[in-house]
């Protein structure tokens, strides 16, 4: 089994212009809260709080990402959040440039109401998902993102494809959605169907 990078590694081997980006994240949110642990999940950085996650960031070919788990339910003072067909798998955009997101007060101040979230114990409130099976567009973005998970996507049977893009759909929130999607990458990228585990084919192989 590949071994996990270390946020070092992942940080590293991440495209130059995402590395400031993803060092400036990863600063903020020790200073906003230095018991915070790193954790990779899904082959991304996770920044984790009390045993949940906080926050994830990722680094793609051309942009990266940040996103709240918590943000549906965040208040977004400064508006600074991305929502719609742009947003990027988080909720700031697809960031290429530091200019793009808040400076380090700004963002300090919003990973500091995750955490007052988390501690309050509130829960994701439930919405409706209108986006149809075959046009998941936050699950094509991150395919994007991974020639190989691409590749071998586009070679799955158009069944294969529709239990993906039905499975991230059945999310009714946005951060389980995102869960669903980064592990979703992870195993097309290993070129397994969505219903792997229960396949003969796959059985023994991990």
């Amino acid at each position: 089994m590949k071994k996990k990078p270390t946020f070092d590694e992942y940080i590293e081997q991440a495209e130059t212009f995402a590395q400031p980006i993803l060092h400036f994240i990863r600063e903020c949110m020790h200073e906003a809260h230095p018991s915070l642990k790193e954790e990779i999940k899904w082959n991304f950085p996770n920044f984790i709080y009390n045993g949940a996650i906080l926050a994830h960031m990722a680094g793609f070919k051309k942009h990266a990402t940040l996103g709240f788990w918590m943000s549906s339910e965040m208040k977004d003072p400064q508006g600074v959040f991305v929502r719609g067909e742009n947003k990027g798998m988080g909720d700031f955009g697809k960031i290429t440039s530091l200019e793009e997101l808040p400076n380090k007060e700004v963002l300090i101040s919003y990973i500091r109401e995750a955490i007052v979230l988390h501690d309050l114990g509130v829960k994701i409130s439930p919405s409706v998902n209108k986006k149809s099976i075959l046009d998941n567009l936050d699950l094509i973005e991150a395919l994007k993102s991974n020639e190989q998970a691409l590749l071998n996507f586009t070679n799955f049977s158009p069944s294969q494809k529709a239990e993906y893009h039905e499975w991230a759909n059945d999310a009714k929130t946005e951060a389980p959605r995102n869960r669903r999607i980064l592990q979703a990458l992870q195993w097309i990228s290993e070129g397994k169907p969505r219903n792997w585990k229960y396949m003969k084919s796959w059985k023994g192989k991990v």
